[in-house]
This record gives structure tokens, sequence and C-alpha cells, in this order.
């Protein structure tokens, strides 16, 4: 696209949050289709940041890390950095170009402040006039999607969309063989099903006796092999729900809560048969490796944030507030009807048309 791509350096920002990070992916792709030699650099945060570590179209990760804001993103002793210590760090890079993918104003100020010439990003919290090229947002418009709209605004070209991620052989490797030492061996052969009821937003959770019922109806009746997975602190959640299970199980479900890191969670994923759960990270995460994805949607957009996968089914209901996208400051008036009145029938369903689909 230009004679002088060896000089340009480009830094793509999109820091926090697991599953937006996974989406920019898409547009990490096309635009090095656009630039083959340019050193393409990626600000990103120190957990969900990982998640990408292995995509070969970024040259650097740089982790910023300056607050504790999102319970999934508290990397142990790591010492805290300023805002300004990466203004610093960046104008010393001496970027030519910065896409600010993530939407809020500090992070326009960053590479404005980093005296990065162009700056391309969403027209958002008023910041525009921080940015050389302002893009619209749209709320409704899957999020790889309006990515991809950055890109076009800067005249590049996006040859595809598709969602895609990497793992290592010895991650894959590494992943099995924790998985043959854990499942018991009559169930070696059996489905594996992982069910992930925790979100990064607890608003986003469905019923934990509903899921009490999904779990005791894979066990003894889809003969499935049940895995939980998540943060130590998400065992919690599980072991509630196995609380209300009220009857013997054929096939016992595991816990696995607190063994991975976002590295194996992403291998241990790829190594099962589907995932079912609330709206949250994981299910990118199993969309991004072709795991077929049951996704349960209660007050955010699925237009915008459904698993990029055709290997997926979202379960939802239709009420006229939805979706409220829990907007800072709102107070749902239903108690969060959205999600009470998704039943456990309709989630069998979805399990048993998508693994028929998939099969």
């Amino acid at each position: 696209m230009n004679s002088n791509n060896k000089k340009i350096k480009i830094l793509v920002m999109r820091y926090r949050f697991i599953g937006d990070t996974l989406l920019t992916v898409p547009f990490l792709r096309n635009l090095r289709y656009a630039y083959p030699e340019a050193q393409i650099d990626m600000l990103v945060a120190p957990v969900s940041g990982e998640i990408i570590e292995k995509c070969p179209y970024v040259d650097n990760f740089i982790y910023f890390d300056t607050t504790k804001k999102h319970r999934y993103e508290n990397k142990e002793g790591q010492k805290k950095k300023t805002f300004w210590t990466y203004v610093k760090l960046l104008r010393e890079q001496k970027y030519d170009k910065a896409y600010v993918l993530k939407r809020s104003f500090s992070s326009a100020f960053l590479a404005f402040a980093a005296g990065i010439k162009e700056r391309i990003g969403f027209d958002t919290e008023g910041r525009g006039f921080l940015l050389t090229k302002r893009v619209k947002y749209e709320e409704n418009r899957h999020e790889i999607d309006c990515f991809l709209d950055v890109l076009k605004a800067d005249g590049i070209e996006v040859k595809n969309n598709y969602l895609e991620n990497r793992i290592d052989e010895e991650e894959s490797a590494q992943m099995r063989e924790f998985l043959n030492k854990s499942i018991a061996p009559e169930n070696q052969q059996l489905k594996k099903v992982i069910v992930h009821a925790t979100s990064g937003n607890r608003k986003k959770e469905w019923d934990k006796q509903k899921w009490a019922q999904v779990v005791t109806w894979l066990a003894n009746e889809k003969n499935a092999q049940v895995l939980f997975n998540g943060t130590k602190n998400d065992s919690q959640t599980y072991e509630e729900i196995m609380s209300y299970v009220r009857e013997d199980l054929k096939v016992q479900p595991l816990n696995l809560c607190g063994n991975f890191n976002l590295r194996q969670t992403l291998a241990f994923t790829s190594e099962c048969d589907l995932i079912v759960g609330c709206d949250s990270g994981n299910l990118h995460i199993a969309a991004s490796v072709g795991v077929p994805v049951v996704a349960i949607f209660g007050p955010m957009n699925p237009v915008k944030w459904k698993p990029a996968t055709e290997k997926s089914i979202v379960v939802k209901t239709d009420l006229p507030c939805q979706p409220c996208g829990l907007k800072k400051g709102h107070k749902c008036g239903r108690d969060y009807q959205c999600l009470r009145d998704i039943s456990v029938d309709t989630v069998k369903s979805a399990i048993n048309n998508l693994s028929e689909k998939n099969s």
C-alpha cells in the first residue's frame, strides 16, 4: 500500500476486557495486509492482552496497567504505573499513526499527549477534537465490524472479518495431559461441555437454580462430562449451583476454577466440544477456536456482542427495554426480567439444536 512501509510505526490501542481484545484480531489481520512491512504494536491490558499474545499480526505488545478496575485483570506482583509513564513511553517510540479502538476520552488523550501525528478512532465521549480522523460508532453493529469501520475510514480495504486465535502445540499437549489426568477413565470418551455461569458483570448472570437443572440434564440425559472453569473466586458460584442439584448424577462435573491462566483457558476451551454460558469473554474465547457456543443474553445487545461464529445460538428474551446495555447509573425496573424469563427448556433446546447442527 505504501512504498515506505518499513518506516511506518503503528500503534493499536484496545486495552481492558478479554472479549473486546479478542475481537480486534480481524482488525489486526486486515491492518497487516495493508502494511506488511510496518511495525505494528498494540497497547493491551496486563491480563486480557495475553489472550492474543501469539497473534502473528502484532510485533510488540505494550501492557497498559494503571488501575485495578476489572476483577479479571488484576495482575499479581506487578507494580502499577501512572498514565504519564505511558505518555513518555509512547512518545519515545515515535509512532506515526495510532488507531484508538478503545472508546474512552483518556485513550484518545493518551495518543494525543504522546505526540502521535495521525490518530484515528471513534467519535465518542466528546473526544473528537483529539482525533485526526473521527469514526462514527454504531451501537447496533457487531464490535468486529465497528473496529473494521475504523480501517475503512482510513482508506484501508477490508478483505475479511472472521475471528481466529493461535495456540501452540505445547499449550495444547499440556492441556490434553491435564484433562486426561483429571477426567475419570470411564468418562474419557464423553463429550466435554463447559458450563460458564459467571461474568465480569454479575448482572449478566443467569439463575443458579436453573443452571443446576441444565447441569443435571447434561450429566444424566446427555451423558456429558460437565466442566466448570473460571478464577478461584468463581468456584463459589459453581459450588452453589451444585448445591441445587437434587438427584444423583451419572457423570460428576469437574470444578476446575483457579487451575488455569488465560492462555491455558484458551487451550482448555479448544479441547472441549461445547460451551454454554452467559455473556462473557469466555464465549468469545470459544468462538475464536471454533468451539460451538450457546450464549445466554440478557441486558446486552447480541447484535453487537454475540459470539462471532456460525457455530453458535443466542438465547434471549424480547422485552421492549432490551437491550439496556447496563449503562452507567442504570437501574432495572424489571429486576432483570430479560434473564429471569429465559427457561431451562429453552436452553436445553438450544443445546440440542446446536449439537445437531454441528454433528
